[in-house]
């Protein structure tokens, strides 16, 4: 997993605070993949009002919904929203790392290990509340969710470079590995 990312005198945006449409705009006009650590960099400068990410809530029984900012060929950004009990099917990004920022409420992220003579255990567990910033690299495999005891709902703002195609799958203490591709959002 990757560790949190630290502001630093060489940053290219040094002391400034961003918006969600700054933050928006700054991923629309990039040129290149940006790094994960970039990509930590612009969201730890982001103050997001719960105003700016209302036109992307909504909720959905079943599974949680997925609301596109915005993407192009370099980047992604969504706003999911979760439901207790709602979670991801445990997956790799194939090819694209990604940063998770958690908006409100209480994400669950459990990391795990794939080996070719054994299949896929269990490495790790942790949670994370408002506020909170993870992100995987390429080959990371997790599964994120919002616990079923949370008792609220989970509004997250997930961001992939470059933006997410076909996904692997596994199963806890199996070495299959299927493919997933996520539905289109819910919302665009």
């Amino acid at each position: 997993m990757a560790t949190q990312f630290q502001e630093t005198e060489n940053s290219p945006y040094p002391g400034s605070h961003l918006s969600f449409t700054d933050l928006t705009d700054r991923l629309t006009s990039l040129s290149s993949v940006p790094s994960l650590a970039a990509v930590y960099e612009l969201v730890e400068r982001t103050k997001i009002g719960d105003d700016e990410v209302q036109p992307y809530l909504g909720f959905k029984e079943g599974n949680y919904s997925r609301h596109r900012v915005m993407k192009n060929e370099f980047v992604e950004m969504l706003v999911l929203c979760w439901k207790p009990g709602q979670r991801t099917p445990i997956h790799d990004h194939n090819g694209s790392h990604g940063a998770v920022f958690v908006h409100e409420g209480i994400l669950w992220e459990t990391t795990f290990e794939y080996k070719t003579e054994t299949g896929l255990g269990y490495q790790s567990h942790r949670e994370l509340r408002t506020g909170g910033l993870t992100g995987s690299e390429v080959p990371d495999i997790h599964q994120l969710g919002n616990p079923d005891v949370s008792g609220r709902d989970l509004v997250t703002i997930h961001i992939y470079a470059p933006p997410l195609g076909v996904l692997k799958t596994y199963k806890l203490g199996s070495a299959t590995i299927d493919l997933y591709t996520p539905a289109e959002p819910d919302f665009v």
